[in-house]
């Protein structure tokens, strides 16, 4: 199961999320949104289920096989508050493989990352997910 965790809009995760289900249709992909809003989006983006909140983001980290979405979904108290200490915990805690998109808005600078338009981020995350799939990571 392909976990897609995000926050405030939840436009990283709806554009992941429409790249995900036309890359690898079969897959089952979670949407979970630190917020209603965000969990809409990412519904609407064509996730196969949905929730939203602490308890949802702890729950499903420990069933995932990939978790993605931002970097702030392993840092505590990331997007503006959204990203509790717990939550930042079950996902850094998961045994699943993480592919993580750098936001210079959760106030963490990834050394070693060229500055790309997000939507270049979103089409590498989807390409790693594809492979970590597909046995080829």
């Amino acid at each position: 199961m392909i976990l897609v965790i995000d926050g405030q809009g939840g436009g990283i995760g709806r554009s992941l999320i429409e790249q995900l289900k036309k890359r690898l249709p079969d897959e089952q992909v979670v949407a979970v949104g630190t917020n209603s809003g965000a969990a809409s989006a990412m519904l609407k983006a064509g996730a196969d289920a949905g929730a939203t909140g602490e308890n949802a983001v702890i729950y499903n980290s420990k069933r995932a096989d990939v978790i993605a979405g931002p970097v702030g979904i392993l840092l505590a108290n990331s997007m503006f508050g959204e990203v509790s200490p717990s939550m930042a915990a079950a996902v850094s805690e998961s045994q699943a493989q993480k592919i993580l998109i750098p936001i210079a808005k959760c106030n963490a600078v990834v050394v070693g990352t060229q500055t790309k338009p997000i939507v270049q981020y979103i089409e590498e995350a989807v390409q790693m997910i594809a492979e970590q799939i597909e046995g080829k990571i």
